[in-house]
């Protein structure tokens, strides 16, 4: 066994209370466009707000600013309480996750009355307690900030791109030996002579924003923007607050409109890219156009991140230490060092002889039609290369209820083009069987904020079409 596995294991099965940040007092934690935040101030941030939440199992924490989500979910820790994270700001989807938790508040940096996740939903805002932040967060001194290791420190929930959100408990344990797996992962993109400043696109609530962007600065030589950039010109301007050559933490989503914008990037460290599938015609034109690597993590929320690869070079993924994958008919079993118990993901893979594997797609993408089978993930590529298409998604429908049958159907982005147009062009590349119908041209699709394309969100769009 490696010294890296070895050191994680002995992590996951410690069960003494652990630390909750790693590094001395003046080590840089944070930062902005105002200025530096270092780790000592934010352990006595930590502390004073720990002191004045109010009691509960659960809190749902809906900070939009990064620095003060981190303060708000170590102060809960402090307290014994698990920490929510929906998998979107929707009222509908916040008010199920709390009712699906009884014993809860929801916890913020703005009035809750006024937040976007809670506006018009008057009943919802009467139902359940709020507790905002104070603007000016106090400060206490007092002892090391540590919680109990087999403490659930969050509960993420998955994005809902193939059915209902489903929750995925994560402990304190289980944080700290994924977290060393991606300090390893990302260990030659960090500068190991001073702390690597981070950006990163995605919201902290993801279970990927969480491991890159919240548990890397707390366990890790890294300081994180408090902002969550989303254009190009506000991602450059936070690169820019860096104090060295940062790391952007980004999606394919966000990188493409980079690539694609006239924004100019300061030197970077490197790029991180997560939450869907980067083409390599992506990662080579960001990698030419940033002059940086661009390093594709995969994972999943009931995972975290399990493997690694340079997209622009390479189509074959690296597991990071301690993680296996066995092949099964249905999926993928996972299991690593960080999970207690194996995990079957949808994902169908070919393992090598070198232990590195390619995707073949998903179980739940693989459709059959009149005796023949293709993948919706192959069929959207096929839509993306369409000339004109500038975003666009193939899914199956629900079945009909009088004759069962699922049908294919898909949206698109394409400007200055019509639906009979694109058909014909992806009628040139796929079996007349598997041509979505209907087809419909939208304005945009409904992206969550990691890129994603909840099921439900996108029925609703073609129905509205219709």
């Amino acid at each position: 066994m490696s010294a890296v596995v070895q050191s994680i294991t002995g992590l996951l099965h410690r069960h003494e209370a652990a630390a909750l940040t790693r590094g001395a007092p003046a080590r840089l934690f944070a930062f902005d466009a105002v200025g530096a935040i270092d780790l000592g101030r934010f352990a006595g941030e930590v502390r004073a707000v720990a002191d004045l939440l109010p009691d509960a199992r659960f809190a749902l924490n809906l900070c939009e600013d990064r620095y003060r989500f981190m303060v708000a979910l170590c102060a809960a820790a402090l307290r014994g309480q698990t920490t929510l994270l929906p998998p979107s700001r929707a009222a509908a989807v916040v008010e199920d996750v709390l009712a699906q938790h009884r014993d809860s508040y929801v916890l913020g940096d703005a009035l809750m009355q006024g937040d976007a996740a809670m506006q018009g939903d008057a009943a919802m805002a009467a139902k359940h307690r709020h507790w905002r932040l104070p603007p000016a967060l106090p400060r206490r001194d007092g002892e090391a900030l540590a919680i109990p290791e087999d403490l659930p420190l969050v509960i993420g929930y998955t994005s809902g791109s193939t059915g209902r959100p489903k929750p995925n408990p994560k402990s304190w344990a289980s944080f700290r030996a994924s977290t060393a797996q991606n300090l390893a992962a990302l260990d030659d993109l960090l500068d190991h002579a001073a702390v690597t400043p981070l950006i990163a696109t995605v919201p902290p609530q993801h279970m990927y924003g969480m491991e890159m962007s919240v548990l890397l600065p707390l366990l890790g030589p890294v300081a994180v923007h408090g902002a969550r950039p989303f254009f190009p010109d506000d991602i450059a301007r936070a690169l820019r607050d860096a104090p060295s050559a940062p790391l952007l933490v980004t999606t394919p989503v966000h990188l493409r409109a980079l690539v694609e914008s006239d924004a100019s990037l300061p030197p970077l460290r490197g790029i991180v890219s997560a939450t869907a599938p980067l083409s390599r015609e992506l990662a080579v034109a960001a990698e030419q156009r940033f002059a940086c690597e661009v390093r594709e993590v995969f994972g999943s929320t009931e995972t975290c991140v399990i493997a690694r690869r340079r997209t622009a070079y390479e189509s074959a993924w690296t597991l990071l230490p301690g993680v296996q994958l066995t092949p099964q008919p249905d999926g993928t079993a996972v299991q690593g060092v960080h999970l207690t118990h194996a995990v079957v993901l949808a994902d169908l893979v070919e393992v090598h002889d070198d232990g590195r594997f390619e995707l073949r797609g998903r179980n739940a993408d693989l459709i059959e039609i009149a005796g023949k089978r293709a993948s919706l993930g192959d069929l959207t590529r096929r839509l993306l290369a369409v000339p004109g298409v500038r975003d666009g998604v193939v899914f199956q429908l629900d079945p009909c209820p009088r004759t069962g049958v699922a049908r294919i159907a898909a949206l698109a982005v394409a400007p200055g083009l019509r639906e009979a147009q694109v058909l014909a062009a992806l009628r040139e590349h796929a079996d007349p069987v598997f041509l979505p119908r209907p087809l419909r041209l939208v304005d945009a699709l409904p992206r969550n904020e990691t890129g994603k394309l909840p099921r439900a969100a996108l029925a609703v769009l073609l129905r509205h079409e219709d």
